[in-house]
């Protein structure tokens, strides 16, 4: 499947668009956590009334992990055998216990990308000659050498591991209703900047609009899709997703986190997976997930796949105090996690 999006790459462009530029004159050289640097007291502050209100509820955002969820076709499928229950001769206890027989975990379900899942190369590879992993660069102009030395070895910076707590305000965007009309977005529609702007507006949040280091949800409806046990298998083959300018607008108001109710983060027009569909309008060339490009490697903004978001959305929960603990796996790309949000309907 790489391969095809690799020549679906080449086709949209011979060249890898200026946006791969790096400028993170923001932090200091050498920063591991991009717009996590605004996590502290300010959020924590910004968390409280919500918290304290009597009115709050606390909301999952994540779906339940099973080996019949829908998964990924990036990742190796998550299988989990489940022991019989045991016993300690001579004692009275009796134990269950499980284990993983494959699959990547923080590739699969409700799962958080680190900064370094992400890099780019300085001009398209053509997917026949061997993969320059060596002249690939990260978030912060980190080089491959400096974040996974060896094929084998975990990412040495930029790892899951680096990720603060994240203890932050959450505004969560309604664009079904804002785009769809009550629908969901369809594979390939795009939130733009505007309609970010349009949707503030609309419910109330014009005013305070996105702050730095806050947690930005958009609920597309495409969640609505996840079914388990995933009998259908479209939910991974095609999505809406965010509008590149869109991706520059949230790194400009310093968003440390963006988690759409997608498979991709990306919008992924029908058939662009196999290579039979371009990328979305907008899309610059030799990036076809030019989201991922733009949030890991360029601004520092970490991103949540496949977030469970039509309760809140259902409560008209626009503002929130959520709490995102990804898994503290050592050189890790990504990691299960189990966002939780806290404010109260109608708010």
């Amino acid at each position: 499947m790489f391969r095809t999006v690799v020549a679906l790459a080449i086709v949209a462009g011979t060249a890898v668009a200026s946006t791969a530029a790096f400028a993170q004159a923001r932090w200091p050289a050498g920063d591991e956590i991009g717009m996590a640097n605004h996590l502290g007291s300010t959020t924590w502050a910004r968390c409280a009334p919500l918290l304290a209100n009597p009115k709050a509820k606390s909301y999952e955002v994540s779906h339940i992990r099973s080996n019949s969820m829908p998964q990924s076709p990036f990742g190796t499928p998550l299988v989990d055998k489940y022991k019989p229950t045991v016993g300690i001769p001579g004692t009275l206890h009796a134990f269950n216990g499980e284990e993983t027989v494959s699959g990547e975990a923080g590739a699969q379900g409700t799962q958080m990308d680190a900064l370094g899942h992400f890099a780019v190369l300085p001009e398209p590879w053509d997917g026949k000659s061997p993969f320059p992993s060596d002249r690939a660069k990260y978030y912060g102009g980190h080089t491959q050498q400096q974040v996974k030395p060896s094929p084998d070895s975990p990412l040495e910076k930029l790892g899951i591991e680096k990720v603060p707590p994240i203890v932050t305000t959450a505004v969560l965007l309604d664009a079904k209703t804002y785009l769809g009309k009550g629908n969901a977005m369809q594979p390939g529609a795009v939130v733009r900047a505007a309609d970010i702007e349009g949707m503030l507006n609309a419910q109330g949040l014009g005013t305070r609009g996105l702050l730095p280091g806050d947690v930005l949800y958009i609920y597309t409806g495409w969640g609505d899709g996840w079914v388990d046990p995933d009998t259908g298998k479209t939910y991974y083959t095609k999505g809406p997703g965010l509008a590149y300018d869109a991706a520059k607008y949230i790194e400009d108001k310093q968003v440390v986190l963006v988690a759409l109710d997608n498979p991709f983060t990306d919008p992924v027009p029908e058939g662009m997976l196999m290579g039979k569909a371009a990328p979305a309008e907008g899309t610059p060339a030799g990036l076809p997930f030019a989201i991922h490009h733009h949030n890991l490697a360029v601004a520092g903004i970490h991103q949540i796949q496949n977030t469970n978001l039509g309760e809140l959305a259902k409560d008209r929960v626009w503002l929130s105090c959520t709490l995102i603990l990804p898994l503290r796996s050592k050189g890790g790309s990504g990691s299960p996690v189990r966002p939780v949000a806290i404010g109260a309907p109608g708010q």
